[in-house]
């Protein structure tokens, strides 16, 4: 029986392939774009590069951080969309965890969070990765308001240009193979996929992930919730320990899959310590080594075992 519970929590595959492709396109567009419509900000530079240019341009500001999937989806939307509308705004990015003091300031609760910067005044626009269109009428409807306060500047406006060709970063066709497979739930075709790019790069991390996610989906797309949830009420059947970790990341709480796992492998030896240990690491690799909940859980990990 299905568990019809969507995949939320776990590295996006799909979503990583499109943001290669919109950091192209990004990439593509800024290249013949004004000088200055992107840039990178610092609690240094934030009064000059923010607030004194909105007082004659809008600034749209892109909290983000290296570790953020979402974030990976949005910045390269809004460069492309600086870039094409040649300085009319500049966009701001600023790493939160370089720049912590600017969180802070902006109040910022999750990332990706983007804000426009108008005249000296801040206001938030929104949290999270929307859509191209949406985005597109965020700032059209900032410029309207940056318009209406007298802000109708442009940067670099009448700056030479120079044109640079971009060569398009193309993704695997195994990959993309991959990802159609995922969406059809033919998960022998995702994984067969995956071990061929692996066959031929050992170290590729987007195929490592891949299939680890790969083996989650197949797992949980047979799991009752309501089954599990009643055999794990058994701290010392193992299995079903780990088919509530499962379907806790599928539900988008890693934290919580983890900490059942890591709980089992306190009270377990043997074999069924070294299965629990080696799923925990598996569903690290689903959801990144670099996501926080990953770091924490990797040192819960190393108390449980030592």
């Amino acid at each position: 029986m299905s568990s019809q519970i969507p995949m939320r929590g776990a590295i996006d595959l799909g979503a990583l392939a499109q943001s290669k492709k919109a950091q192209s396109v990004a990439s593509q567009a800024l290249a013949n774009a004004p000088a200055g419509v992107v840039v990178d900000v610092s609690e240094q530079d934030f009064q000059q590069k923010v607030i004194d240019i909105s007082k004659t341009v809008p600034v749209i500001v892109d909290l983000w951080a290296e570790w953020c999937g979402p974030c990976k989806q949005l910045s390269p939307l809004l460069e492309k969309l600086a870039a094409e509308y040649k300085g009319r705004f500049v966009l701001a990015k600023i790493d939160v965890d370089a720049n912590p003091r600017l969180s802070q300031m902006f109040q910022v609760q999750s990332i990706p969070a983007v804000f426009a910067v108008i005249g000296e005044s801040a206001g938030p626009l929104f949290q999270g990765a929307i859509p191209e269109a949406e985005l597109r009428q965020v700032i059209e409807e900032v410029l309207r308001i940056a318009a209406e306060q007298g802000v109708k500047g442009t940067i670099n406006a009448d700056a030479p240009i120079e044109e640079e060709q971009v060569e398009e970063e193309k993704i695997d066709p195994r990959l993309e193979a991959a990802f159609l497979a995922i969406e059809k739930g033919d998960f022998d075709t995702a994984s067969n996929s995956y071990k061929e790019m692996l066959n031929q790069n050992p170290g590729d991390q987007v195929a490592i992930a891949g299939l680890a996610q790969v083996g989650l989906l197949e797992r949980a797309s047979k799991l009752n919730p309501n089954e599990v949830l009643k055999k794990a009420s058994d701290r010392k059947d193992f299995a079903s320990q780990m088919d509530l970790a499962d379907l806790e990341l599928m539900k988008g709480n890693p934290q919580a899959g983890f900490a059942v796992l890591i709980s089992a492998i306190k009270i377990a030896s043997g074999e069924d310590r070294d299965n629990l240990r080696a799923r925990l690491l598996e569903l690290f690799v689903v959801v990144g080594d670099s996501d926080p909940e990953v770091i924490k859980a990797r040192r819960d990990l190393a108390s449980a075992l030592f």
